[in-house]
């Protein structure tokens, strides 16, 4: 536009008319500037000192000091006492200590280690890491300005590694914090560590966002946020702030080769800890939903096998007993893609969502069948610790029959029937049916998959089959159609189902 008014004007116009159109082009430049300034107001630029924020915080956190009792074990348990000469110096000595250890008396020390906290109500609430306060037969708290307390535990959770204190501050005033939301985070955010490294209480270091959503296999509900903010020993259970002074996670673990901060350190999203904490702080202990099924990742092949476009969803491999999944007839092979209107975008989504549904309400859950979107209501149960016992091994007398062995090439693998000494060779359960892999192409599409000897196939593309004649037959039909190159398997190993989709190699 402002070249476009030039070329129009004419070179005879006063100076003021040129006045009056650099003015306008002016304040259209700074509106604009004014437009893109607030489109990025929620990308915050780093502050030039953090210590306004620090002084705000500081007095919120906690270092935590616990002590254990240990019983130290026999230091001779597979050795005999010593045969001594009469009179030797040394066979009283023998005599007591051994006399001792069988009486159980044996040397005990006192364990201490460091960790971190944060209050999060001035009555005397303190949220940690479960790990810090594990076993401790006596916890102490000391605030910023050295004062000390003792402490309760509240509740805890080993599955979140969340734990809930309580101080009696008997008259002293504490600073809390509140949660932030953690999943408002994006990745390059800054944040701030506080907490008790190395026993250095009062330590604050800065970082950002390196990514979200790490599942580092500490537990079902992994939700980390990773950050290069120096995280050490000692740091467990301390706050991970935002620019706000809001508490976005529980600095938990880091990853080191050496034992010290490499800039990888992980926290649990306030996502996750938040809801449990206010459990832990009304009730004491933590009540989950319950699905009742048991799942696995969706890949690309078994996304083509199913007829699902993307590798999205949570497969149902197993629906054990008669849970809340039996009841709605979610059945083995379906592919869960909502629960409760969440997406389920991967598979390890899923155990969170139902954990957090609400224990006795009917909620939608959509799910992926015969190539067709169904959805079913699904009553929530409240999750049990699992007491299952292990396989049962079953035998017979029968006479052993000549096994039928048939190869699959495109898979890369060798099936048999199932006979009585295939079952005793692998220790495959007597309900157990399908047909046997007792060979594996080292260079093909099963080992690819970790498929192995003694690994029972049940299914093909959810047809169940008998034997390795029937897997070949539906293989080469696969084949001959050319609508996919894949095919799912329904694999059971010791006990244990799980789906497996393969991409065939042609011959």
């Amino acid at each position: 536009m402002l070249g476009l008014s030039h070329r129009h004007m004419s070179r005879t116009e006063p100076a003021s008319g040129l006045l009056f159109w650099f003015g306008l082009a002016l304040a259209m430049m700074i509106a604009f500037g004014s437009t893109m300034a607030a489109g990025t107001a929620q990308a915050r630029a780093a502050p030039q000192s953090f210590a306004d924020l620090t002084e705000k915080l500081l007095p919120s956190v906690v270092n935590i000091a616990t002590t254990q009792i240990i019983e130290s074990r026999s230091r001779w348990p597979d050795f005999e006492r010593p045969q001594l000469p009469p009179g030797s110096p040394f066979e009283k000595f023998f005599k007591d200590f051994f006399e001792n250890e069988q009486r159980g008396e044996r040397p005990r020390r006192r364990a201490q280690s460091l960790g971190s906290g944060f209050i999060i109500d001035d009555s005397g609430i303190i949220v940690t890491n479960n790990h810090v306060i594990a076993e401790a037969e006596e916890i102490r708290v000391r605030l910023q300005n050295d004062t000390e307390f003792e402490a309760t535990v509240l509740g805890r959770d080993p599955k979140t590694d969340i734990a809930l204190l309580k101080i009696d501050p008997d008259g002293a005033e504490l600073t809390a914090v509140q949660f932030g939301n953690s999943d408002r985070l994006r990745v390059g955010d800054w944040v701030l560590a506080i907490g008790n490294p190395f026993g250095l209480g009062g330590t604050v270091t800065a970082g950002i966002v390196s990514a979200r959503g790490r599942d580092i296999n500490q537990g079902p509900y992994d939700d980390f946020i990773q950050t290069d903010a120096s995280i050490n020993k000692g740091n467990s259970g301390g706050p991970l702030f935002d620019l706000e002074g809001r508490v976005v996670g529980v600095n938990t673990a880091i990853f080191s080769q050496s034992g010290g901060s490499v800039g990888i350190g992980f926290a649990v999203a306030a996502a996750l800890a938040e809801p449990v904490v206010t459990q832990l702080r009304d009730h004491g202990r933590i009540r989950r939903g319950w699905l009742g099924v048991r799942i696995q990742t969706v890949t690309d092949e078994i996304a083509e096998s199913v007829g699902l476009d993307d590798a999205v969803g949570a497969l149902v491999a197993q629906v054990p007993g008669d849970g809340p999944a039996k009841a709605a007839n979610i059945e083995p092979g379906d592919v869960i893609l909502s629960f409760n209107e969440h997406e389920i975008e991967t598979m390890r989504q899923l155990p969170r969502f139902v954990a957090e549904a609400p224990i006795g309400v009917d909620v939608p859950v959509e799910i992926w069948r015969d190539g067709d979107r169904l959805t079913v209501t699904v009553r929530v149960g409240e999750l049990k610790d699992d007491d299952a016992s292990g396989p049962i091994l079953t035998g017979s007398d029968s006479t052993p029959t000549e096994p039928e062995n048939r190869w699959i090439d495109p898979l890369g693998l060798e099936l048999s029937s199932l006979t009585e000494p295939l079952r005793e060779r692998y220790l495959i359960e007597g309900d157990v049916q399908g047909t046997v892999i007792t060979e594996i192409d080292a260079d093909g599409p099963a080992a690819e998959k970790r498929l192995q000897p003694g690994d029972v196939i049940a299914e093909v593309d959810q047809t169940e089959i008998g034997s390795a004649a029937e897997v070949a037959r539906i293989v080469d039909d696969v084949l001959k159609t050319g609508r996919k190159n894949s095919v799912l398997l329904t694999v059971n190993r010791q006990g244990s189902v799980r789906y497996v989709g393969i991409r065939m190699k042609k011959s």
